[in-house]
């Protein structure tokens, strides 16, 4: 991705720094409760450039209303999060946000975890060419949640 990149007239796909976690720390509350990442988390993986590729979509009025992540290895790749705001769901940014990580990983295959519940999510995924391929039991905390393991050859 460019310094920037627009999305429609909607929003601008950016990269994460370190002065967005304010921000993005609210929302990841919002999104994920109790199994959201802390800052500390996310300081780490934006510390390291050379395998972790993180975005932001901010709107009009700069306000961050989506983010993503992923961690890139020599011949593989796994998707790490992928945020978005309620209001801005359905509207194109997730999928705009998942295929700025896939341009990131480039040949590589792809890997994610989502949630056994999360339904809007897998669709997501399966348009962009994932299938399941296994189950992880209980892999989200506190909830107890299963995740469904997604890969994209």
């Amino acid at each position: 991705m460019n310094d920037t990149a627009r999305v429609g007239a909607a929003v601008t796909l950016r990269p994460m720094r370190v002065g967005h976690l304010p921000e993005i720390m609210a929302l990841e509350t919002e999104l994920f409760g109790a199994e959201a990442w802390t800052e500390g988390m996310l300081r780490s993986e934006l510390a390291d450039p050379d395998t972790r590729h993180y975005t932001i979509a901010v709107d009009p009025g700069g306000n961050i209303v989506g983010y993503a992540g992923l961690v890139t290895y020599d011949h593989e790749a796994h998707v790490l999060t992928v945020g978005v705001v309620p209001d801005w769901q359905r509207r194109g940014v997730g999928a705009s946000l998942l295929a700025d990580l896939l341009d990131a990983a480039g040949p590589r295959r792809v890997l994610l975890e989502v949630r056994a519940d999360n339904e809007a999510a897998q669709r997501l995924y399966v348009r962009h060419g994932f299938r399941p391929v296994g189950r992880r039991g209980g892999y989200y905390q506190p909830s107890g949640m299963d995740a469904v393991v997604m890969a994209r050859a």
